[in-house]
């Protein structure tokens, strides 16, 4: 057992001599090392077998170094550079807000959006080129960010809202916000409640003058021009009354408008009774009906009554009394109901029927109102036509007449679930 020491020790001094340099950031565990020879010389003495006592030793020796070994370095994701031109460039394009980045004034990046107002060679152009307008260049000379409303700018009337952002000494972000369709239904708003104040205003002041004369005690009225003033302020009051009942009937159908109807309708039907309804007793001698077979819609049934009976009673009222009035319903070849209502009348030049449709417009507004009409009938027949995803389409020859078509998705016969 005493020759055993000696040999321990010069194994204890190998390992000691021969041991490598510990890796950066990295301490040997000496106390350990030293803990563990101490042990295993402790073991031998005790008459334990040398190769365990060595085996031991090293297995200890070993843990040691892996429970102090440094952990794994991190692996980091590489870092992207800064933004650049070409980065801002790819994160715009497709943005569908005009945007362009100008340096020292000149601009070196436009969307796909500002290239389409603008056009593609404004990139290299100075802003003061780019644009050519006064708000616009006092705009990009300024030391401030700002904004400022441009008009004409890229098509006549169009309006636009340029605001610009300077990022540093040499670079700066121009956005430009198109205003154009907020104008126009600004403007929209201003000429209706014009128009409408007009409308009102005109019966009720007709009113007012032959109930002041009627009321003048002084006034002597007889009975024959009293009995004339009586029927004119009927006339106004009725025709007061319909306007207001299609300005109510306007106002609910553009509230409804996004909203597709649900109801099974037979047209042929609601065709019939309801031209019948607009004719009246006195003019539906006049009506020549072409509807040979039914077609169902998809459509709101009280709409649907309202746009027949504006349609013949435009035609009636503006069409020759001698003559008749054609309406007529088919399916088309693209699967649609097809109503038209075709009059005998002076039509009507070419330069009017773009604006048939707008409120209060009339080719002829003294014959427009002698005949009762309020000048909102196409309007509203062409908003119920859009809720019905239909065509609204209006052809007039001069001195033949004018003939209306409304076109309708038809309702497939299968479609079983439609109450």
């Amino acid at each position: 057992m005493t020759t055993a020491a000696p040999h321990l020790r010069w194994r204890s001094g190998y390992i000691a001599a021969n041991a490598q340099p510990m890796e950066h950031g990295r301490q040997a565990p000496w106390p350990g090392i030293f803990i563990a020879l101490a042990t295993s010389a402790a073991l031998l003495l005790a008459g334990i077998n040398l190769w365990l006592v060595v085996a031991v030793a090293l297995v200890w020796a070993g843990s040691l170094f892996l429970v102090t070994s440094a952990p794994p370095a991190r692996v980091t994701a590489p870092r992207k550079g800064p933004f650049n031109q070409a980065t801002v460039a790819q994160l715009i394009e497709h943005s569908a807000t005009p945007l362009l980045m100008t340096e020292n004034n000149r601009v070196t990046i436009a969307n796909d959006a500002a290239r389409k107002v603008l056009g593609s060679h404004i990139v290299g152009q100075d802003v003061r080129v780019a644009f050519r307008h006064p708000e616009a260049i006092a705009l990009m000379l300024a030391d401030e960010p700002g904004s400022a409303l441009i008009r004409n700018l890229g098509r006549r009337k169009d309006i636009w809202q340029m605001n610009r952002q300077i990022i540093d000494d040499r670079f700066a972000v121009i956005e430009l916000i198109n205003q154009t369709a907020e104008a126009q239904v600004s403007a929209a708003h201003t000429d209706f409640v014009a128009n409408a104040s007009h409308e009102l205003r005109t019966p009720l002041a007709s009113i007012i003058g032959y109930v002041e004369t009627l009321t003048d005690d002084d006034a002597s009225v007889p009975p024959a021009t009293r009995k004339k003033f009586l029927r004119t302020i009927l006339a106004e009051s009725i025709r007061l009354q319909s306007l207001v009942s299609d300005l109510m009937s306007l106002s609910r159908v553009e509230a409804e408008k996004h909203d597709e109807p649900g109801q099974r309708v037979e047209l042929k039907k609601l065709v019939l009774a309801s031209s019948f309804d607009a004719a009246g007793e006195a003019r539906q001698s006049r009506i020549e009906f072409q509807c040979p077979t039914d077609i169902n819609v998809l459509g709101d049934t009280k709409q649907l009554e309202q746009l027949v009976r504006n349609l013949v009673d435009n035609a009636l009222n503006y069409g020759d009394p001698s003559e008749n009035v054609t309406v007529s319903l088919h399916k088309d070849d693209n699967g649609y109901a097809s109503l038209m209502v075709q009059d005998r009348s002076e039509g009507i030049p070419p330069e009017h029927i773009p604006h048939l449709t707008r409120r209060f417009y009339r080719t002829d507004p003294g014959r427009s109102r002698a005949s009762g009409g309020t000048g909102l009938g196409l309007a509203i027949v062409k908003h119920i036509v859009e809720r019905h995803r239909g065509r609204l389409d209006i052809t007039s020859e001069v001195g033949q007449g004018t003939l209306v078509t409304v076109r309708i998705p038809e309702l497939a016969d299968n479609a079983d679930d439609v109450p």
